[in-house]
Order: C-alpha cells, then sequence, then structure tokens
C-alpha cells in the first residue's frame, strides 16, 4: 500500500488523524533512529491512548482481515511447514491455519508490501491475512519453532573455522554474526530477557536440551528439533568465548565470559563436564557492579533486622548464613557489608568468585589452581589489618580454624555454611574438628535463608484453602479460621506460571547464655532448636507462614523450599492439590 493509503486507513478506522499521523510518524522514526525496537503500531496506539490488542482490531476491522488472539491457537506442525522458518523469523509472521487449500498467516504489519509479496510467494498457494501483534508472533514463533531456529538454516555449510575468530561484544536482539556465533548469543539474550541465572547444555542421544532456571525453577526452552545436529559446533564456540581448550573433550574444564547487554557488564560462570553423548555446559549469569538490595528489601521481620543490625555493627564475633546453592546467602551478606561500609572499617572479603563489586570494599577471587584457596587468602588478610572479613563459604578445618580465631581475636567475620537450618550449624562446625567451647564462644548468630517464588502481582487472585489442608500441613492453629491466601492465576507477563521474582525466608538463632552450654556439651540440633525456639527463634517455615497471609508467595512454595521432598509428596501433589480451592 502507498504510505497516504496508510494515512486514509489510519483515518478510517478513527485511529487518527491527517495532522496525528504526521505528528506520530515523526516521532516513531525518531525513537527507531535511537535504538528503539517498538513496532509502529505499538507506538501510535499508545499515543493514542489505546491497548495494541484494540489498536489492530480496529484496524482489522477497516481492512477486512481477520483479528487474531494467537495464545488461543493451537499451529499444528503441518500447518508450520507452509511456511519457510528463515521467512517466518526475517518477516515476523506466523502461519496459523490451511482449510481449504488457503493459507491463514498472522502478520503486526499489514503495509510491508515486501514482507506480503514473500509471504504469498513462499506459501505457494492463495494466503489468507491476519492481524496480531508483533510480540504475540514473536512469542509464537520461539514456541513452535524453537529458539534460535532461524540460524540453523545458515549453518549448514558454514565454516567452523569463523566461530574461533570471533571476538566477543555487546550482544544485541539482532546480532548479524555467523550463525553459530549468533545462535550461542541468542540464547545468552533470551536468558537475560528472561531473568535466568543459568543456562543448560545437556547431550542427549537424539537432543540436545537447553534449559534455563528462572526464580530457582528450571524451565525448558524450546529448541529446533535439528539442533542436535550442530552440537559440537555450539559447545565450542561456547569453549572459545571462555577460553577453554577446545580439543580437550575428555575432562572437566572452567572459564569465564565477559560480555555487555544493554549497557549491563554480565559475568558468566562456565563449566563443562564429559557425559555419554557430549560434553553438558553449564554457563551461571551473574551481572557486575549490579545493585543489591539493601537490608529493608530482603524482607526481614521489623525484629529479625534490628537484631541483624545489632550483630553486624559488633566489634568481634562470627555471622554465618546457611542454606542451599542460590538459596540468596551472597545477597545477604552483600547487604550487610553494604550496611557497614564507611571510610572508618577495613573491609576485606575473599570469595568464589567475586559476585558483586563493591565499592570500598577490598575483594580478593580465590585461584586454587595457584594456590590461593579459602584459608590461604584468609591466613594473608589477618595481617592486612581488618576490621571486617567475609569468607565466601566454610568448607574445612583449617578455614573453620582460620576464621574463629579472627573473631577471637577482635574482627568481625561474616560467612556461609552448606546446612539446612541454622541449629545444624553448630553441629556442622564441630564435626569440621573445631572445639565446642571455641563454636559457643565465638559465633554470635546463624541465619538459615531460602528464596520463594513471589505471587505475580498482574494475575494475583484471592485463594480459599479448606481447613482440613491446613491442619495436615501443620499450618498455625490459632490463624487458620482468619487467614487470607493468595495465588497468581497465569498471564503473559509471568508466562503463565503465576509467580514472578523471589524474596528470602528466614530462621535467625542468636547465641544467648542459655544456648551455649548445649553447644559446649556437644547437645544435637534438635535439642539446640528446641531452646532457640523458646527464646523466640521462628523457624523457616513460620516466616514462610507470615509471607504467606501477607500476600507475598502461596502456600505451596513455602512447602517447596521448606520440606523433604519425600514428606512433600505425602502432604501436597503440585501440579493438583486435592484440597485447594480458588475463588
Amino acid at each position: 500500500m502507498a504510505f497516504r493509503s496508510i494515512k486514509n486507513v489510519f483515518a478510517q478506522a478513527g485511529l487518527a488523524t491527517n495532522e496525528q499521523f504526521d505528528t506520530w510518524s515523526k516521532g516513531w522514526r525518531v525513537a527507531v533512529e535511537n535504538g528503539s525496537l517498538e513496532s509502529m503500531f505499538a507506538y501510535f496506539s499508545r499515543e493514542g491512548g489505546l491497548t495494541e490488542d484494540v489498536f489492530l482490531q480496529k484496524l482489522a476491522a477497516v481492512l477486512e482481515w481477520p483479528h487474531l488472539d494467537l495464545p488461543k491457537i493451537e499451529v499444528i506442525p503441518e500447518v508450520r511447514q507452509k511456511i519457510s522458518t528463515k521467512v517466518a523469523f526475517q518477516y515476523t509472521v506466523l502461519p496459523t491455519r490451511f482449510e481449504n487449500n488457503v493459507l491463514q498467516v498472522a502478520v503486526s504489519n499489514p503495509f510491508d508490501s515486501a514482507m506480503l509479496n514473500s509471504v504469498s510467494f513462499d506459501a505457494q498457494g492463495p494466503v489468507e491475512f491476519a492481524l496480531a501483534s508483533k510480540d504475540e508472533i514473536e512469542k509464537a514463533l520461539k514456541k513452535y519453532y524453537g529458539v534460535g531456529a532461524e540460524t540453523l538454516d545458515e549453518m549448514e555449510g558454514e565454516d567452523p573455522l569463523e566461530l574461533l575468530s570471533a571476538e566477543n561484544k555487546e550482544i544485541t536482539e539482532g546480532d548479524q554474526d555467523a550463525s553459530v556465533i549468533k545462535f550461542v548469543n541468542q540464547i545468552v539474550w533470551e536468558a537475560y530477557k528472561d531473568r535466568a541465572t543459568d543456562i543448560h547444555f545437556e547431550p542427549a542421544e537424539d537432543e540436545l536440551r537447553i534449559r534455563y532456571r528462572i526464580d530457582g525453577i528450571l524451565h525448558q526452552a524450546p529448541m529446533p528439533p535439528q539442533l542436535k545436529r550442530f552440537q559440537a559446533a555450539i559447545i565450542s564456540r561456547i569453549k572459545v568465548m571462555s577460553g577453554m581448550n577446545i580439543a580437550e573433550k575428555r575432562l572437566p574444564q572452567d572459564g569465564r565470559i565477559n560480555i555487555r547487554i544493554k549497557g549491563e557488564e554480565i559475568d558468566i560462570r562456565v563449566s563443562t563436564v564429559p557425559t555419554v553423548y557430549g560434553e553438558s555446559v553449564s554457563l551461571r549469569l551473574l551481572t557486575r557492579g549490579k545493585i543489591f538490595f539493601s537490608m529493608d528489601k530482603l524482607g526481614f521481620d521489623p525484629a529479625e533486622e534490628k537484631a541483624i543490625r545489632d550483630i553486624i555493627v559488633k566489634p568481634h564475633g562470627i555471622l554465618l548464613v546457611t542454606g542451599p546453592t542460590g538459596s540468596g546467602k551472597s545477597t545477604s551478606l552483600y547487604s550487610f557489608l553494604s550496611t557497614i561500609n564507611s571510610v572508618t572499617k577495613r573491609i576485606i572479603t575473599i570469595e568464589e568468585p567475586v559476585e558483586y563489586e563493591l565499592k570500598g570494599i577490598n575483594q580478593i577471587a580465590v585461584r586454587s589452581d595457584i594456590g590461593l584457596t579459602f584459608a590461604m587468602g584468609l591466613r594473608h588478610i589477618l595481617r592486612q589489618d581488618p576490621n571486617v572479613i567475609m569468607v565466601g563459604e566454610i568448607r574445612d578445618l583449617e578455614t573453620a580454624e582460620i576464621a574463629i580465631r579472627a573473631a577471637l581475636t577482635g574482627h568481625l567475620v561474616f560467612s556461609t555454611l552448606h546446612t539446612n537450618d541454622a541449629p545444624s550449624a553448630f553441629t556442622r562446625l564441630i564435626d569440621m574438628g573445631i572445639e565446642p567451647f571455641l563454636v559457643a564462644s565465638s559465633v554470635e548468630a546463624v541465619m538459615a535463608q531460602r528464596l520463594v517464588r513471589t505471587i505475580c502481582k498482574h494475575c494475583k487472585v484471592e485463594q480459599k484453602v479448606e481447613r482440613d489442608y491446613l491442619r495436615k500441613i501443620n499450618f498455625p492453629e490459632d490463624q487458620i479460621e482468619t487467614a487470607k491466601f493468595w495465588k497468581g492465576a497465569g498471564c503473559e507477563e509471568c508466562r503463565q506460571l503465576g509467580y514472578q521474582g523471589r524474596q528470602g525466608i528466614y530462621e535467625l538463632l542468636l547465641v544467648t547464655e542459655a544456648l551455649r552450654p548445649l553447644i559446649m556439651n556437644r547437645a544435637p540440633a534438635s535439642n539446640i532448636a528446641a531452646m532457640a525456639m523458646e527464646h523466640g527463634m521462628r523457624t523457616l517455615r513460620h516466616d514462610g507462614w507470615k509471607k504467606v497471609q501477607a500476600g507475598v508467595t502461596t502456600l505451596e512454595e513455602v512447602l517447596r523450599v521448606t520440606q523433604t521432598e519425600e514428606h512433600m509428596k505425602s502432604l501436597i501433589d503440585e501440579s493438583r492439590p486435592e484440597l485447594l480451592v480458588t475463588k
């Protein structure tokens, strides 16, 4: 269609007067020149105060085209094959239906003549065009064709040496590099967009599975079926980017990639291990210099937050944070350090790796390959006149002994331990070989934590829960009658999951005079826990219940992170809780 006819169509649909069209067209072109990826229709609908969906409905009525709600349409493989992958991704179009020898194709821009001609030619038959938003078409393309499908056709016959010569650079949404490089970049880009913390490339006998960990849960990314053929090239590209030996495929390797996405420095830790069907590769994404949460944003109970603030300004002692990998321990420790960071305190950390860079704090990265271990680094830190020391993790007796000696000689020490709850930390240290009296006299507090997914604020609805179910999961009896519960119904913002983002739940054990004799007498963790609860300690589960009633998270989520899998299965089936009823 000619430019004038576009203006007429918009006027006829009541979407923009001629004057508005001219003004908005100029504004949109300026935005595109400045790097905006927003479509013309998205821009016009926003300027006109309409949703893009309503805008396209009005446009479709004038053009006499169908308007499609793509999330509600299932496209079968036979229909998808009517349009080549290259054309589908190049022009952002999706074949949706084939009836009476006519192919229906969803497009987002009815005025793109090059697109209309290419689709008609590629279909090799009659085509009926329909309108859908660009975002919905892009999501459907990834769902049906797989992430990076448009690059796989280009890989055929490509020189594998090209992937060795390309340097790391800024990753953008529309990379124009060689296809193997472009594919890997696109996988990282999608992970960044989805707020993933990890990417796993997992080879199987007949496929290369790629999964993202988002908000602590693994999600399989839709991938083109022919991806397995390019497994070696993809893994070699990752190894080149991370500085690994691409010829070594029999031994595990570690590496690191530094890239930039949307102006943010991303540090990617890479690990490879050999498996039966090839090398499995894991990428951990860390945003360097990322602004971490301040203490008042971590979700502490006011009383617990005050207790922690009192501990982190003490002149000496040890504060331990416990929990499994990925439970937010480092974020909590960085928040504590940030709170007390000042020109009057010398703070030194030793970490593996340095996850966040803190201005004004001396941070040391462990280098086991050259002998710089936690124990060795900590030993030398003590000669650097520190006030506060953070040890990334206490893993062995030597590190534990030096940390305790530092606490007893006038240093405040922060560190982490891998235990299931706070009371077990004392048993763990004693089992390492530390004398109980040293543990009792040096440790000031232990905080256990987990991360629970938070309810999506865009689709939050009230949830009715049967009383019998609440009693079955040991919900506080005195709160059963009055408690209210919420859940996420699922929407586009949260990818139909009902959750978006995470927050911590905590268990803070303060070492009081009543607890010290138990620790010195090697009392079981259960006895220490019972005494601590008498003195006001709230368990992970109880903190979780409080956040459930505050509408932050769900019952199922608290159960998921605070129970063993076997126990959990006896109480709840996450996919279909029998006693949960949604209003």
